[in-house]
């Protein structure tokens, strides 16, 4: 018997891009309820800096960087 039999969870229901929190079988609710809180809280606190206009002098060194 290997660890993911003993510990109740699916190997193979892993939540996209994420190899460090594997979804268990016994509460997918619990994990869709935390992914929701952590998008809303992290939309919450990032939304408004993301509105904001990138600085020009970015923008140049992104520019810069794509001609090399």
């Amino acid at each position: 018997m290997d660890e993911s039999e003993d510990s109740g969870e699916d190997p193979e229901a892993q939540v996209p891009g994420d190899k460090q929190r594997p979804r268990s079988r016994t509460a997918p609710a619990l994990d869709d309820a935390f992914d929701i809180w952590l998008r809303r809280g992290l939309h919450a606190m990032f939304d408004e800096i993301a509105q904001e206009p990138i600085p020009d002098e970015l923008l140049r060194l992104i520019e810069a960087d794509r001609r090399k």
